[in-house]
């Protein structure tokens, strides 16, 4: 871990961070500019299409620029202008702008960190190493949850996102100056999208990989928000500090992942494992959303940690890339990650709306969580006819 990955890994926390921070928000930013839940949905959502629609461009920045320039020129004008929008902000138009500029601000920064490790250490290192900047990354959960909030209530939301932009700005003139890129070799072939997408064994991961992060990507970075005020009448701080438990779950489970890995001699059966935990976590918040909010916090704590299968499930792709085509295959699986994330958000938001008025304060979100579980138990019986590799 050289100083340009502990950069790459301090610009991942921030992308972990944006994705997430609008669930304590949901309070100020209904109260300041009348944004109400789909509203931030949209946002969220808009933040994780142009997150995924940018994975393409990238991929092929990164089999070519290469990951310092990629990810210092986007993590710059994305991320730190987007950041000054939102600060900016006066309609939930104006935030829907500025995550959208965030989400592609963001979009390199854990590519250009696979693409290092994919290039630089040996294969079976890989599911390690992704788990390790996954679970580093995932502290921006923990920041965009209680700390956040704290932060919100003592110098207002528009002060704190003027701070992010100074920060962000900093990290990338950091990596432009700390990030090597690997070096390449003589005649190595150049790989297309085409050439990828005949690699069969890919097929039956990419819908999982689309299905996996969604549940929980959308639930932190969102919906706990509203559906403890709503359900519960939870404060922001209350809030804030359910999504840190949240956050604290989803380090866990990243850190778990990729030892894990290593030890189970079967990458594929480890990951169905884990997803059908996840599911029947949902499952149960779906059958009993009103219970108490401690068991709800408990149920999305369980879906954080056993969720958290995105390193492994891209390190089983992975293993299936040949060295020309790892640029564009890692950043393909991550364009289905992170576009389900997105298509989910917006679907969640239209679900959302279409159950209003509800006979109980519960049926919108009960329409919500089935739509993320429903999606991840579809992935996971796909995923079931997926082409083994071991850890």
């Amino acid at each position: 871990m050289n100083p340009g990955i502990l950069l790459l890994g301090l610009a991942y926390v921030l992308s972990q961070f944006f994705r997430a921070f609008l669930a304590v928000l949901t309070t100020p930013l209904q109260q300041d500019i009348g944004a109400t839940p789909d509203d931030l949905a949209f946002a969220s959502g808009l933040w994780f299409l142009t997150f995924a629609a940018m994975q393409i461009p990238i991929g092929t920045a990164l089999d070519t620029l290469g990951p310092r320039r990629t990810a210092a020129g986007l993590l710059l004008l994305g991320g730190g202008g987007g950041s000054a929008v939102f600060a900016l902000a006066t309609t939930p138009a104006h935030i829907s702008i500025a995550m959208g500029l965030i989400g592609v601000g963001c979009a390199p920064v854990l590519m250009a960190s696979y693409y290092i490790f994919a290039r630089v250490y040996p294969p079976a290192q890989f599911a390690v190493l992704a788990s390790m900047m996954v679970g580093l990354g995932s502290l921006g959960n923990l920041v965009a949850s209680y700390p956040m909030a704290f932060a919100a209530e003592t110098f207002g939301w528009r002060t704190s996102l003027w701070g992010l932009a100074a920060l962000t700005a900093l990290v990338a003139f950091g990596t432009l100056i700390l990030v090597r890129d690997p070096e390449r070799v003589d005649g190595e072939s150049k790989g297309s999208l085409v050439e990828l997408f005949r690699i069969r064994a890919l097929w039956a991961i990419f819908p999982l990989m689309g299905a996996s992060y969604a549940i929980t990507g959308a639930v932190r970075g969102l919906w706990i928000g509203p559906y403890l005020r709503d359900v519960f009448g939870a404060s922001t701080t209350l809030i804030g500090q359910a999504s840190l438990f949240m956050g604290i779950a989803m380090v866990a489970g990243a850190l778990a992942y990729g030892p894990a890995d290593r030890l189970f001699r079967s990458r594929k059966w480890m990951i169905v494992g884990g997803t059908a935990i996840t599911v029947a976590a949902g499952a149960t918040l779906i059958a009993l959303p009103a219970l108490s909010l401690p068991f709800s916090v408990a149920l999305m704590c369980m879906t954080g940690f056993f969720g958290m299968t995105y390193p492994v499930i891209m390190a089983h792709g992975r293993s299936f890339l040949p060295p020309h085509l790892i640029g564009r295959g890692v950043t393909m699986l991550n364009l289905f990650s992170i576009g389900g994330v997105g298509i989910a958000q917006f679907l969640s938001g239209r679900v959302y709306r279409a159950a209003l008025p509800a006979e109980t304060v519960t049926q919108p979100y009960v329409a919500v969580f089935l739509l993320f579980t429903g999606a991840l138990f579809a992935g996971l019986l796909i995923y079931l006819f997926s082409r083994d590799s071991s850890g």
